[in-house]
């Protein structure tokens, strides 16, 4: 994201952190929804120093996407087609050698019961900054956090069948400008008219005041109602703000979220503010709040369930914004 500024037992998740800022223990609380020590060991994977950052276009980039694909398969998410993959290239000046750079979104779906189809897009980023002056830039909160969360949300969803088809996107390239957002929207695996909302995930794993932020309401104030009674009932604080564009902190453009309301589709941000670690090389794993990282992915798939459950409502209020 761009801003300006396991060990599992059978009912406790204990994680040992060298944090001094965290302290040296923190106790994770099993989940009755989601399977909590998978979700925390599949943040620890991804942004562990062998996913060497995870920059678009770089073996570590490569290796981190091997590791969705093999997830989103465990998680029931199916591909479209015969392949998870969706290639895309782009031009950059900003990189060492500026040029053409090689992005790959890894794209699944979950099908609805009801016909005929209408999508919601749950989505992440799963690229960060790669290593830069000979340190890994792990990018645990930005954005392991929210990927991990998508084979969370994948496998409830596959035992737990939505009224809605859900389009599963782990894209690429979001640090060097959206770019796997924008190739998506662009070239999607279904028809553009028929995905109704997005829902991106980035940053969502370290608050130490349970604070989660869900943007995008401004533009879309009538996905407002679902949010707030979302919010009535999940163990986190689920905010709204940072969405003025008289604001410093105005995140409407921040995420692979923007790619989205440009084309059109409303779109809610869920993300935190961490802003001491943002883009710097002591987003860890060790530095994650884990209590929250589950809360907030609890909180998205409550999200994702109140989106399913209302979708023919919102296209039709979403119709209604547009006349």
């Amino acid at each position: 994201m761009k801003r300006r500024l396991a060990v599992a037992a059978s009912r406790l998740v204990v994680i040992v952190v060298g944090s001094l800022a965290l302290g040296a223990l923190q106790t994770a609380r099993p989940s009755t929804l989601i399977d909590s020590a998978q979700l925390l060991h599949d943040l620890q994977v991804l942004s562990a120093d062998d996913m060497q950052g995870r920059q678009v276009d770089t073996a570590g980039g490569e290796k981190a996407r091997a590791y969705v694909i093999e997830r989103f398969k465990a998680a029931g998410i199916k591909p479209f087609g015969d392949t998870y993959t969706a290639p895309f290239t782009f031009a950059t000046s900003r990189a060492a050698v500026p040029g053409a750079r090689h992005g790959v979104n890894v794209i699944g779906h979950i099908d609805g019961t009801r016909q005929p189809p209408r999508y919601i897009v749950v989505s992440a980023h799963y690229d960060h900054l790669g290593v830069r002056n000979g340190q890994v830039y792990n990018g645990a909160d930005d954005n392991a956090s929210g990927t991990a969360a998508l084979f969370a949300l994948g496998k409830y969803f596959s035992a737990h069948p939505p009224a809605h088809s859900l389009i599963f996107a782990a894209f690429d390239a979001e640090e060097s400008g959206l770019r796997g957002s924008q190739a998506f929207v662009k070239q999607p695996p279904v028809d553009l008219s028929s995905i109704i909302v997005d829902l991106n995930l980035d940053m969502i794993g370290r608050d130490p005041d349970d604070k989660l932020f869900a943007v995008g309401t401004r533009l879309n104030p009538f996905l407002r109602p679902y949010l707030e009674r979302v919010a009535a009932s999940v163990p986190i604080k689920l905010l709204f703000g940072h969405e003025d564009p008289n604001e410093k902190e105005d995140w409407t453009k921040d995420s692979d979220h923007w790619s989205f309301q440009q084309a059109r589709i409303p779109a809610i941000y869920l993300g935190d503010e961490d802003f001491d670690q943002h883009h710097k090389a002591t987003d860890d794993f060790e530095t994650m709040t884990y209590t929250f990282f589950i809360g907030a992915t609890e909180t998205a798939l409550a999200v994702a369930r109140e989106f399913d459950a209302n979708l023919e409502a919102i296209a039709r209020q979403r119709a209604s914004e547009r006349d």
